[in-house]
């Protein structure tokens, strides 16, 4: 009686290795963009929260956002990219911007993001 072998053969061992690094690099190239994503998310709440931005003008709004945004090293987007809402008495901050980030030669990511504060994290 023959017994066939079991288990991953080399060019099932190679075709998952390579499907393991082309996963590695798309999460390499990628995580920055979302850790910056949730920066600008965390400077968002923190304005938000901060009453001496409650019905301040919207340049002021700006300008602690381009301070925060120096401390926490957002690069992606500037106070002058912010939508700003202030009614009723409640400050809301949206923006929208897109990331480009090359895997190799001519292949690359594109990616959207729209972080914003809604009225249910105030």
């Amino acid at each position: 009686m023959h017994r066939s072998q079991r288990g991953i053969g080399l060019i099932s061992l190679m075709l998952f290795g390579i499907a393991a690094f082309f996963i590695v690099v798309m999460v390499v190239r990628v995580l920055p963009s979302y850790m910056e994503y949730l920066s600008i998310e965390r400077v968002f709440s923190a304005m938000v929260t901060d009453p001496a931005l409650t019905g301040a003008p919207p340049s002021a709004i700006r300008d602690s956002f381009n301070r925060r945004s120096q401390i926490d090293n957002i690069t992606s987007i500037n106070g002058s990219d912010l939508k700003i809402d202030q009614g009723d008495n409640r400050l809301n901050l949206s923006a929208s911007y897109h990331v480009e980030k090359p895997i190799f030669g001519n292949v690359g990511i594109y990616i959207d993001f729209a972080p914003t504060t809604s009225p249910a994290t105030q």
